[in-house]
């Protein structure tokens, strides 16, 4: 059985790696925007990628003291980071409404992390889960900004 600790680290670990995975694939679909048509999501997606690095900000200094290191990488081997990160291979039109679809369901997959850490967080101190929740709060409204523009889009 694993430790407070390492339970602790893993919850940790696992938002760093879900903010890393949200920073590449909001990187990626940047690529694929129109830079003179779609000015607003650049944007948008730019405070996306601002808002993970302060998320992740937050949370590294928590594994140091859990005494452990933080996750610097991406989930390569989960089935998350490949539907995130597969962006080009599924958007051969480039398209608005497709950008904004997979950028909906990279921010349901991030959704998904934070709603598992916050019903395996029980060994967490109150402010530190007082911080994953205030989180998961300014994501809801990203992933509520992001289906609204997607709803919009043609």
């Amino acid at each position: 059985m694993e430790n407070r600790t390492e339970k602790n680290t893993e919850i940790l670990n696992d938002l760093i790696e879900i903010n890393n995975d949200r920073i590449e694939g909001y990187s990626k679909a940047i690529e694929l925007l129109d830079p003179a048509a779609d000015i607003d999501l650049n944007s948008l997606f730019e405070k996306y990628i601002q808002q993970s690095q302060q998320f992740k900000s937050e949370l590294t200094p928590l594994v140091f003291k859990e005494g452990e290191n933080p996750e610097e990488g991406t989930r390569v081997t989960g089935k998350l980071f490949r539907m995130w990160m597969d962006l080009k291979n599924t958007l051969a039109g480039r398209d608005r409404k497709s950008i904004l679809e997979s950028c909906e369901r990279g921010e349901d997959a991030f959704k998904r992390v934070y709603e598992n850490a916050w019903t395996d967080a029980e060994g967490l101190d109150a402010d530190v889960l007082s911080m994953i929740q205030s989180q998961a709060e300014l994501q809801l409204a990203a992933h509520d900004e992001v289906k609204a523009l997607r709803d919009e889009a043609e």
